[in-house]
This record gives structure tokens, C-alpha cells and sequence, in this order.
């Protein structure tokens, strides 16, 4: 298959990867941006797309969702290539000084520079750990919330101790849904407040907590052709419930694993990619890294972080593939030319 020649490939579709789009736009530099998963957004799509967020500059509150479609938005004047569903499995350093980039779905590139944006690298939910739950995945038992209006009034038994699980059990008792809690420890991972709101919840009779683990699944007919019906649960004090439910819920965190990258020969700091502050280069001159797939010191796992680093990381790799040229910071308020890349010429 012959390479698309590609002035910049993004490796991740999430928040971070997709405001590179537009910064490099902003310079007159395009980009492909690949990612494993089959759309936009990346943990915020994936995970928690209802979630609001609230330090987001000049936005007061936006969910996640909207973040990635106002994101979307932002970028679609430069008009960056996708390509979804397939993860990077070859990135190498030619001795021309580009880049080979080939991903699962046998797609191959030629890029001038690379980006890695990918989070936390390939993650996946850590699972319920119960005998034959894996036929009733993304179908009655869910790792995400992905369409929060589809399960009010149904039957809900939540499991985790952490934010995600709080939420949602607050999210969904506080607007009439039936929720049992299930968490193995009598401490949380969760904000306070949000332990506060789910005893209030309890205390009225809207949520039921217990204190213990999924020990089996309830089911209906035939093993090949079972219906879920509930879970058994087992209490810290030994005591087995059998809680009927429509839809079970595991919010256990992420297994993140760095994947390929970490094959990639690109010197790594604690599962991370270790970058200057200057311009976010890795190791690897004309690989950078934004979000939190890198490492500094002083590194914080903020979006707005990510996005600042983007910014820098925009004008390095300008700089990088087009050494003579010069470079100026125009303003998009002002400039002609940057009013020319984003279609508002006139306005």
C-alpha cells in the first residue's frame, strides 16, 4: 500500500489531540489524526460523556461530550483527516528524518512530524470479575455511561467506591431510578460531598448501599441462552443478597497500558513520555507529546494543561519542518491570515 504523505499524524483522538488540530491550523499545518477508538473524544466519549466539567476556561460548565463536539467544531475550518478504529502499530524514525506510521487496519503514513496525544495510552475498563458476564457486556452490564436517559426507571445496581460509581448513583437515585450501591470497603476513593450526597439518599430510602462484592449472576434459562435477572451479591458480614436488576454498572477504574508506544524507543518517565517544557518534544526529535501521555516536572493531568501544551507545542513543530521559516505570533482577533485559515475573512 503506497503512504499518505502527511505533514503532521496525531495520535489521539482525544481533547488534547484534537486542539492540536486546530493550533497546527492556526499555522498553516495540517494534520492526520489517528485512534483506536471508532470516534472522537477519547475518555470523555468513552467514559464519561454526561460528566460536566467545570475548569474549562470562559465555560462555566460544559459536559464532556459537548467538550469534544465544541472541540470538533474548533478544528473542522483545517480540515483534518480521521481515521478511527485501528490502533498504531509501527512508528519509526526514517533516516530522511520523517516518519513511518502504520496502524492496524494496514493504513500507512509518511509524516514530516508526530504527536502523540494518547491519554493514558490504550485502556480498558477493569471488568466485574464474575462468571459469564462477558455474553451481557455492553448490552446489561456496562463499564460507561453513555446515554444516561435510557436507563431512568430501570433497575440499577452500581458498583465502585470512586467518583464515576458516586455519581452516577446520585445522578440516578436523585431522579427517581432504583439503585443499589455496591462497594467492597467501608471507605471511598469518591469526593466527600458526593459520599455526603449518597448516605443523604440512603438515609431517605432512595439508594440502598452494601458493603461487599459481585459473587455471581442471576440468570434465566439455558447457560447459552440465559437472561440476565440480577446479581448475587455477598456482604462483608457474609450475608449473600440476591438483588434483581435490569442493568449492572462497574465504574472499577482503568487498566491503562501503554501499549506499542512503550516499543517505540522514546525514553519513558514513570508509563510516561517524558518531554522539555520548551516545546514538548520527546526523546525522539520531532515526536512530541500533549496531555497526559507525557511527563515534566510540575506535570498536572488537566485538560487546560493539555491544551497549553499543544499551543507550544505547535510553534516546535513549525519550527521543526520548516526550519528557514521565520516565525510571528499573530493574534486571531487581528491577524488577515489567521482570519483566512478559519473561514471568517470579512467578518
Amino acid at each position: 500500500m503506497n503512504a499518505i504523505t502527511a505533514e503532521v499524524v496525531i495520535i489521539g483522538a482525544g481533547p488534547c489531540g484534537l486542539f492540536q488540530v486546530f493550533e497546527l491550523g492556526l499555522l498553516g499545518i495540517s494534520a492526520h489524526v489517528l485512534d483506536s477508538l471508532k470516534g472522537p473524544g477519547g475518555q470523555c466519549s468513552e467514559l464519561y460523556p454526561d460528566k460536566p466539567i467545570y475548569d474549562i476556561p470562559a465555560l462555566p460548565v460544559c459536559g464532556a461530550q459537548e467538550l469534544v463536539d465544541r472541540l470538533m467544531q474548533q478544528a473542522h475550518p483545517f480540515n483534518p483527516q480521521f481515521h478511527f478504529g485501528a490502533e498504531v502499530t509501527e512508528l519509526r524514525r526514517l533516516e530522511s528524518g520523517r516518519f513511518h506510521v502504520a496502524n492496524s487496519a494496514g493504513t500507512v503514513f509518511d509524516a514530516g512530524a508526530i504527536v502523540i496525544a494518547a491519554g493514558v495510552g490504550s485502556f480498558q475498563p477493569r471488568r466485574i470479575g464474575v462468571e459469564g458476564a462477558e455474553p451481557f457486556e455492553g448490552r446489561r452490564i456496562h463499564y460507561r455511561v453513555k446515554n444516561a436517559a435510557e436507563y431512568l426507571g430501570k433497575r440499577l445496581v452500581i458498583f465502585g467506591g470512586g467518583d464515576s460509581a458516586l455519581d452516577w448513583v446520585n445522578e440516578f437515585a436523585g431522579k427517581g431510578t432504583p439503585v443499589t450501591h455496591v462497594h467492597r470497603r467501608a471507605e471511598f476513593r469518591a469526593a466527600p460531598a458526593s459520599v455526603q450526597r449518597m448516605r443523604e439518599l440512603e438515609a431517605a430510602g432512595r439508594v440502598r448501599h452494601i458493603q461487599g462484592l459481585a459473587q455471581s449472576l442471576m440468570l434465566d434459562g439455558a447457560p447459552d441462552s440465559a437472561g440476565l435477572r440480577g446479581v448475587h451479591v455477598k456482604g462483608a458480614d457474609g450475608t449473600v443478597h440476591a438483588i434483581e436488576a435490569d442493568h449492572l454498572f462497574a465504574f472499577f477504574g482503568l487498566h491503562p497500558k501503554l501499549g506499542p508506544i512503550a516499543e517505540w524507543g522514546i525514553e519513558l518517565e514513570k508509563k510516561a513520555l517524558r518531554v522539555d517544557t520548551e516545546k514538548f518534544e520527546t526523546s525522539v526529535p520531532g515526536i512530541f507529546a500533549v496531555g497526559d501521555i507525557n511527563s515534566y516536572p510540575g506535570k498536572k493531568k488537566l485538560i487546560l494543561s493539555g491544551f497549553h501544551e499543544a499551543a507550544l507545542a505547535a510553534f516546535a513543530i513549525q519550527h521543526h519542518l520548516y526550519p528557514q521559516k521565520k516565525q510571528f505570533l499573530q493574534y486571531t482577533t487581528t491577524s488577515p491570515v489567521m482570519h483566512k485559515r478559519l473561514g471568517v475573512s470579512g467578518t
